[in-house]
């Protein structure tokens, strides 16, 4: 680029003012890489808490439900009867211009059991709460790595800018500037070199 540019005092001006901005865009970049990493670890931990959790919910539950088989006959016809889930809802917050997926979903009691008492036990309500269970996890692990595969695709976008900025566009204004500089510099030496020539043939 220095080749190219006239080293005229604007345009060390005009260059020197670039070199700010992508000076001051790298910090930005950079303070958002770390603050986007920050919060993805900290997902990634919430992750692993949560897969955990389904693991031991979920061996609970299928031998509570292996139980409730034996208890009751196979329980098909009884599981038949559990509505398909309409109440998940999803809104978003912002985390450095990140949106971040919130997943609901409707707060569900024994109360709510589909089936009738008469025709269950307690070991089968047991099971149908331990299902309900994995359910909220199940919801709460997809918004947690949803939220953490989002966020890895930013710092990848955000680390690539901050990567041109500092790699590329600050050497190539830092080159340009010491170019135009030096140029200058010497159009003053020699601007200072005929003044004197010219004042001793006056003398």
């Amino acid at each position: 680029m220095s080749d190219r540019v006239f080293p005229t005092k604007g345009a060390l001006i005009s260059t020197k003012k670039s070199l700010s901005l992508s000076r001051l865009g790298f910090e930005l970049l950079d303070k958002k890489r770390n603050i986007l990493i920050r919060e993805m670890m900290a997902l990634i931990d919430r992750a692993e808490a949560i897969q955990g959790k389904i693991d031991a919910i979920y061996s609970e539950a299928y031998l509570v439900l292996q139980k409730a088989n034996m208890e009751l006959g196979i329980c098909r016809e009884l599981s038949e009867t559990v509505p398909i889930e309409q109440g998940l809802d999803i809104s978003y917050r912002s985390v450095m211009g990140v949106e971040i997926p919130i997943l609901t979903l409707k707060e569900q009691t024994l109360d709510d059991i589909p089936f009738g008492l008469y025709s269950s036990n307690s070991t089968l309500d047991k099971a149908y709460k331990s299902f309900i269970e994995v359910k909220k996890l199940t919801v709460e692990l997809a918004e947690v790595e949803s939220s953490v595969y989002l966020l890895a695709d930013s710092i990848k976008k955000t680390q690539k800018r901050a990567n041109a900025l500092k790699n590329i566009m600050i050497p190539k204004f830092e080159k340009t500037v010491k170019f135009i500089s030096d140029s200058l510099e010497e159009k003053e030496r020699e601007e200072f070199s005929r003044l004197k020539v010219i004042k001793n043939k006056n003398i």
